[in-house]
């Protein structure tokens, strides 16, 4: 009998540990128009897929059965089933759609339309085009706060932050920032929004409740040039403990604690780093190396980088999926 339950136990235990390890990373490759699928736990290219002409933003439904994927030069998202890694639909995306939020709920889908400047709203079941808000000149950030109140939709040459209300669709506040945002993102009790400013080299912290600025937090890293320093992805842990900023030519992800808004480190990955994307489970964090042509994995615990994967031309997207 105790050799039986032992066995048992092992087998529980083997199969909770190969359950734990499951993830797939998916990385949308521009000069590819594919996507490529990743295995990080194993740390190999399992496949790469053709999706359409250079894609770019990634997101996954909220059941994480669907891969939504905006192929820019095609002015479409196209919508991808994560098991057997075929097309299953699109969605009217309007000119040249480059990034995109997805709702909490997953019904809505807001795209940046940076050539017409222009905020698409898209229903999801109906796979249609609900409104069109014009905002500044070059929209591209985009992001929906987790209580699903606000979009906040960033204007490059504008260099502002709209907020648009989710319930009239409506713009109802507009935030000054520093030259070119790029990226903005959430934290997760959406109390506050960061947004990265490519030409600044700068991060900017903001109040939602008041739209009002927080920090702004000046990115530098010695020895290298102020002109390099360029960032653009975020990522904020759940818990509010740390968030992670691209620094795109400047080869480095900056570690900001998210309590003090200090940088802690610059940790040292691929070339050009484009946007980052946690593991399910927040141990891990992804980032696209656009010019190197491969994703760093980051171990969020211990702040290290662990290894490199080589994944297809120009990275720019990055999901993980359980």
């Amino acid at each position: 009998m105790m050799k039986k339950w032992l066995l048992a136990t092992g087998l529980l235990a083997i199969f909770a540990l190969s359950n734990a390890q499951a993830e797939t990373v998916f990385v949308t490759l521009e000069k590819d128009n594919a996507i490529a699928v990743v295995d990080p736990i194993a740390g190999k290219l399992l496949k790469t897929i053709h999706v359409g002409q250079r894609p770019r933003g990634i997101a996954l439904s909220v059941d994480n059965k669907l891969l939504y994927i905006a192929t820019s030069d095609d002015n479409t998202i196209r919508i991808i089933d994560t098991t057997t890694l075929k097309e299953v639909g699109q969605l009217p995306s309007d000119k040249d759609p480059e990034t995109f939020s997805l709702s909490p709920d997953g019904k809505q889908l807001y795209v940046s339309n940076e050539d017409d400047n222009l905020v698409t709203v898209i229903d999801v079941a109906a796979k249609k085009s609900v409104k069109q808000i014009k905002v500044g000149v070059e929209p591209e950030g985009i992001a929906v706060s987790p209580d699903n109140q606000w979009v906040a939709s960033a204007s490059e040459t504008t260099n502002m932050v709209h907020w648009i209300n989710t319930k009239t669709l409506e713009i109802v506040d507009n935030t000054l920032v520093d030259p070119r945002p790029r990226a903005v993102a959430f934290t997760a009790d959406s109390q506050q929004l960061w947004v990265t400013s490519e030409i600044a080299g700068s991060l900017t912290i903001l109040d939602v409740k008041t739209k009002k600025i927080l920090k702004t937090v000046k990115l530098e890293v010695q020895g290298v040039t102020a002109e390099k320093i360029q960032p653009v992805g975020i990522a904020i842990d759940k818990n509010r403990r740390f968030g992670y900023v691209a620094m795109g030519t400047a080869n480095r992800v900056a570690v900001i604690n998210a309590q003090t808004f200090a940088v802690e480190k610059y940790l040292l990955v691929g070339q050009r780093v484009w946007n980052l994307a946690f593991s399910p489970d927040q141990k891990r964090l992804y980032t696209t190396n656009g010019i190197s042509n491969d994703i760093s994995i980051i171990d969020v615990e211990n702040q290290k980088v662990t290894k490199s994967i080589g994944v297809g031309r120009y990275p720019w997207g990055v999901v993980a999926k359980p």
